[in-house]
């Protein structure tokens, strides 16, 4: 759940903006509504679909690699938490950084620093990978001998690699209103996650088994070379594209005033979104779910390997029922909004969400999990997509990268905590009860708490609520 959740909304081709001055855009002329998305949004499209196929081989590669060298069901956790930390600890700051600097430019730094990590721990694995025990044999149950430098290295360059993606996702959502038309907003969003889902869960994770065939290194070179590529499409988008953004001519942020110190940036960007009626609780909302999502998956290794019996390839083809739920969600996302209403839209998320999760609990067939996951990720990439446009829509151009940013810390900040939420889970039932329980009590946690959430929400995230807010943003 990448970002996560009633009358109908306002759709894509139905949204006017004001007449504003300024130069075409990919043949876009600013203030006037166009199905158009222009070569620019298809360069941002390229690098990020290509970007996310290097993180679906990472989504095997990086938890094998960590089966390989501990069995320690906390420690795999800490690799979770390491992945999410950042989120809790830089998002704020990159708000900042997004709104004092050249966001194109933060995007592709930021990607040749993922490409750089990466391919270090490719060339430590390549050093070590002789004395580690191999995919197929993690499968036929042989013991590991705990590496823990190996590992030492993993959660370091794993935190290091996490603040690149705060500062790349943050500005790279707030560059997107640069490149495409406030009309079209929903469905570049909506094609665009789409396309990311099919590389990241439904090519990567297969294509990363099959390097792991070869050697537990290959996908670490891979996926380096996926964000250099990526880093190399989005420095053909020219420098300081105009905005077709109904409010400001230009999304790209001036140099900040000399009287303005980070701190006072920062709390211009809290207090709006504090002030919000909308984006708070949905902020808090969302990190709600995001923390229950990802105690649920932070040992998913272990569940499909101990649990599931998966091998290496069938723990890759799980991943491919949420590629095909995201996709089709991406396609449909603006159409099912408008038909039932956005309120109704974000409803259904919270409550398949948690139902899925309790299936996924008791499950132990991997096929039936591989449906729930189809299921739960329509319902993420719905939310995902209304949630993303809205946010795109109301804030303020001059305030989107800490808006964001601060809404992020409340929606990503409890990840971190929900996955150390579920080590502990783990351990702790581990000396009462079963492994086999252990690892399933995650999920059925998990189910049980959405569906109690959705009494929170539901009448906090209705339609006319943020059909009000898009309103309201027309009007300043």
């Amino acid at each position: 759940m990448t970002e996560t959740f009633g009358e109908p909304s306002i759709a894509a081709d139905d949204t006017d903006g004001p007449v504003i001055d300024g130069p075409v855009i990919d043949g876009n002329i600013p203030g006037v509504p166009s199905s158009r998305l222009g070569w620019n949004y298809y360069k941002l499209f390229g690098a990020s679909t290509i970007s996310n196929l290097g993180d679906g081989i990472g989504i095997i590669a990086y938890p094998w690699l960590a089966s390989a060298l501990t069995r320690n069901g906390f420690l795999i956790a800490l690799v979770a938490v390491a992945q999410r930390l950042p989120w809790l600890l830089f998002s704020l700051p990159a708000g900042v950084i997004t709104d004092r600097n050249d966001r194109r430019t933060l995007m592709v730094w930021s990607n040749w620093l993922r490409a750089a990590l990466t391919l270090v721990v490719a060339a430590v694995v390549l050093v070590r990978q002789g004395s580690m025990v191999g995919p197929g044999e993690i499968e036929a149950g042989a013991p590991v001998s705990d590496d823990y430098v190996l590992y030492g290295l993993v959660l370091l360059a794993t935190v290091a690699m996490g603040m690149a993606e705060v500062l790349y996702d943050n500005s790279a959502q707030t560059f997107m209103p640069s490149v495409v038309p406030p009309a079209s907003l929903e469905k570049a969003n909506g094609r665009l996650w789409s396309a990311e889902q099919v590389a990241n869960t439904f090519v990567g994770p297969p294509l990363g088994a099959l390097l792991l065939v070869l050697a537990f290194s290959v996908p670490f070179f891979v996926d380096a070379a996926t964000f250099a590529l990526s880093a190399v499409l989005i420095t053909l988008i020219p420098r300081g594209v105009a905005s077709p953004s109904a409010r400001l001519t230009t999304a790209e942020p001036g140099p900040a005033d000399a009287d303005d110190s980070w701190w006072v940036e920062l709390k211009d960007g809290v207090r709006w979104l504090w002030g919000h009626p909308v984006l708070r609780p949905m902020a808090i909302i969302l990190g709600l779910l995001n923390g229950l999502f990802t105690m649920s998956l932070a040992l998913f290794v272990l569940f499909g390997q101990e649990v599931l019996d998966t091998s290496p390839t069938e723990f890759a083809i799980l991943g491919t029922g949420g590629a095909i739920g995201a996709v089709i969600a991406g396609w449909v996302a603006s159409s099912v909004a408008a038909k039932i209403g956005s309120g109704p839209s974000l409803a259904t998320t919270l409550i398949g969400g948690g139902l899925t999760s309790i299936v996924i609990g008791l499950a132990s067939q991997w096929p039936l999990v591989w449906l729930m996951f189809a299921l739960s990720s329509f319902g993420a990439t719905l939310w995902n997509v209304i949630t993303v446009s809205l946010r795109q829509t109301i804030i303020p151009d001059h305030l989107l990268g800490r808006v964001n940013s601060v809404y992020r810390f409340f929606a990503w900040g409890m990840m971190p905590i929900g996955a150390l939420l579920a080590g502990l889970i783990v351990t702790v039932t581990e000396v009462f009860g079963s492994r086999e329980l252990a690892l399933r009590l995650p999920w059925l946690i998990a189910g049980v708490a959405q569906l109690l959430l959705y009494g929170f929400a539901g009448r906090r995230l209705t339609t006319e609520k943020m059909d009000q807010a898009r309103a309201d943003a027309l009007t300043e």
